[in-house]
């Protein structure tokens, strides 16, 4: 059977569900930005001949309409925002929109994987015995992962669990792990959106404010304009986060386990100064 998965995060979690019985394509390679990605022919060839496609959902994806539209076919849907709990953010414009980066909670990690799973039985309900067995295995240890973050984030300091980084993509892992989101660098969900110099210096003066330790680069884009930031603010310039894509192999988020666990990782550090650290292995 063949699936197609939009994002780095959920092609992997598909493939976790569906192991050798199912091809999973992901439209996106790793370090690839979703908010301004462009389709090209090859992804349009792979929807015509998918079983089930699955989307992240929200406006991080909206491109795979115009993909699906040049393929036909027949494959079945799935939109796993759909299947999990969201929470508001700011679009470019400075209204309210829903959050898209869902996976940054790894309880919705858990909700999306039961979606998938019921998704490949409906299309393969032979193997179902199959991605029940793949899908409680890798629930988990989601679960195990969530508890291993907890614990690590309650060693940094409250007052010192103070985030700003690229673009408002953190906000799922923040409001899990009781980290206060005080900026970004883009002030939006989306990539897309750019900073007015006025955006800039009032971001610098909070952080000022907030006695931020670090700003918080994302892996998958420039980190100048937070280095500048950074200096001007006096804060430490933190390692970088996996945001909206996952890494390559051999990366430190080369997998969804791999990427949440290193985030928490990165905070942790940088949000204490280096006195908290903290080890997964996945």
């Amino acid at each position: 059977m063949t699936a197609v998965a939009t994002t780095t995060q959920v092609a992997d979690l598909v493939r976790n569900v569906g192991g050798g019985r199912v091809d999973v394509h992901g439209i996106l390679p790793p370090n690839a930005d979703p908010h301004g990605y462009e389709p090209r022919p090859s992804d349009a060839k792979a929807l015509t001949d998918a079983d089930v496609v699955f989307q992240s959902g929200g406006d991080l994806d909206t491109w795979l309409d115009e993909v699906v539209d040049s393929a036909g076919g027949h494959a079945q849907r799935v939109t796993l925002i759909d299947s999990v709990t969201t929470i508001k953010g700011k679009d470019q414009h400075g209204g309210e929109e829903t959050d898209p980066h869902w996976w940054q909670d790894p309880r919705n990690a858990v909700l999306a994987v039961a979606a998938i799973r019921d998704a490949l039985v409906k299309a393969d309900p032979g193997g179902r015995a199959g991605y029940e067995r793949r899908a409680a295995a890798y629930t988990s240890r989601l679960r195990s992962l969530d508890a291993e973050v907890a614990r690590c984030m309650e060693r940094v300091p409250a007052a010192k669990r103070k985030l700003v980084t690229t673009h408002d993509a953190l906000g799922y892992f923040a409001n899990r792990y009781g980290i206060e989101v005080i900026g970004a660098v883009i002030p939006a969900l989306s990539t897309q959106a750019q900073p007015s110099a006025k955006d800039v210096q009032q971001l610098v003066d909070q952080i000022k404010r907030e006695g931020v330790e670090a700003v918080f680069p994302e892996a998958s884009l420039s980190r100048k304009l937070e280095q500048a930031i950074s200096r001007e603010a006096g804060a430490e310039v933190g390692g970088q986060l996996w945001a909206d894509t996952l890494g390559p192999k051999g990366s430190s988020g080369a997998t969804y386990l791999d990427a949440i666990g290193a985030n928490a990782s990165t905070l942790a550090d940088g949000m204490s100064g280096g006195r908290v650290s903290c080890g997964f292995s996945r």
